[in-house]
């Protein structure tokens, strides 16, 4: 017997089937389909699709054969990736010097074998499918195009295999930065706040106290003060709101009315001249209202807020079919630029648009709307003329 000496480019091989996590994994019924496949189709007792490692022949599917691994050196696949073919066949192991007193032979009585190498896009092979037979025999070229054909397609598998693998660990990264990130925006907004409030606490006291001494210029940089603190107390509120779009997309579902819905959206808003019109006869049915109520209300405050005109109007529309509720949020506003309305769903970007108190937006509204409405299964999209107003358009799913 002569045992299979490693290729050249060993090292480099192993790298690259350990970065499959393939080995000792447990059995996986596609593997499996395809060596009950090749033995059907070679009508052959064993079938088996082996990865080779250091020392071992691990057996990531086993057709015939009640093992998972075996010596890489008695193993035939060991000589089989050593080959440039794409089929090693042995015919019958008994004339040949390679296998000559081979424990295989004497263990499973197995004389013929064929191996197609299992050869990853960068060509090396991480070991093979294979099959055996009791008996010599000639297989059929049907029969090897379906080894060769075949032996690509676990290829595939372990490509997949490797790709989910990897967007798993992304997937995990990305979590464990968010919760960081998460963590981060809440322990900052929290610790910012008490020395915010005092900010604009002494700086309101400080005008009260000396009303009547300070000149216009002082009276000026109080309230540029006072501005500036309000300005970012909306920062820190948004960037809180923002990062709990997560438990709001969790909340749990119920049933409730148009009416009540619109109402209670109604009796949040802080402006007190409007119009705000909405559909009263309807239920939405087994819906996220916690989060829709965030969504709606953002979308019809920055209808108001946002509106130069003597009379400010919003109007809510809903329909749906059997897959989505789709809300409509029309207003009488000045309407968004062009080149900037898909920029105002991204974090921190504004339309350089200033409410009505004289304020310019944060940016974060309208990001936390758009992340909601992903969570909740849908989309939005705006529509806006300048002068005349905008529309904001989104689904949720049902």
């Amino acid at each position: 017997m002569i045992s299979p000496q490693p290729p050249h480019n060993e090292a480099e091989r192993l790298a690259e089937l350990y970065s499959y996590n393939l080995l000792d994994t447990l059995p996986d019924v596609d593997y499996d389909n395809i060596t009950a496949l090749i033995a059907s189709i070679c009508d052959v007792p064993i079938s088996l699709v082996t990865l080779m490692d250091r020392d071992r022949n691990f057996l990531k599917s086993h057709f015939g054969l009640d093992i998972r691994e075996s010596p890489r050196d008695i193993s035939f696949c060991g000589h089989a990736i050593l080959d440039d073919k794409e089929l090693f066949i042995i015919e019958d192991a008994r004339t040949d010097e390679r296998f000559h007193d081979n424990p295989i032979l004497d263990e499973y009585g197995t004389v013929f074998y064929a191996g197609a190498p299992l050869l990853n896009e960068n060509g090396y092979a991480l070991g093979t499918l294979c099959i055996y037979d009791v008996k010599p025999r000639v297989l059929t070229e049907k029969q090897k195009k379906s080894l060769v054909l075949l032996a690509k397609q676990v290829v595939n598998l372990f490509e997949l295999h490797r790709k989910n693998e990897r967007l798993l660990e992304f997937q995990a990264e990305q979590k464990r930065r968010n919760e960081r990130l998460h963590s981060f925006a809440h322990v900052v907004s929290h610790d910012l706040k008490s020395p915010l409030a005092n900010i604009t606490s002494l700086t309101r006291l400080l005008r009260e106290e000396n009303a009547g001494t300070l000149n216009e210029t002082s009276l000026e940089y109080l309230a540029y003060i006072e501005e500036s603190s309000l300005t970012l107390k909306d920062y820190i509120n948004g960037i809180l709101r923002f990062y709990r779009d997560d438990s709001l997309s969790e909340s749990q579902k119920e049933d409730v009315s148009y009416v009540e819905f619109f109402e209670a959206i109604r009796e949040m808003l802080i402006l007190k001249d409007y119009e705000f019109c909405y559909p009263t006869n309807g239920v939405f049915i087994n819906i996220n209202k916690a989060a829709l109520t965030q969504v709606v209300l953002n979308l019809v405050d920055n209808g108001l807020k946002y509106n130069p005109k003597d009379v400010c109007t919003v109007t809510a529309v809903v329909s749906e079919n059997d897959s989505y509720y789709t809300f409509q949020i029309t207003d009488n506003g000045r309407g968004v630029e062009p080149e900037k309305q898909e920029e105002i769903f991204q974090l921190f970007k504004t339309a350089g648009i200033k409410d009505r108190t004289g304020k310019e937006g944060t940016g974060i509204g309208l990001a936390t709307v758009k992340s909601l409405v992903t969570k909740l299964g849908g989309d939005i999209h705006l529509e806006s003329e300048l002068g005349v107003g905008s529309t904001f358009t989104f689904t949720i799913k049902k």
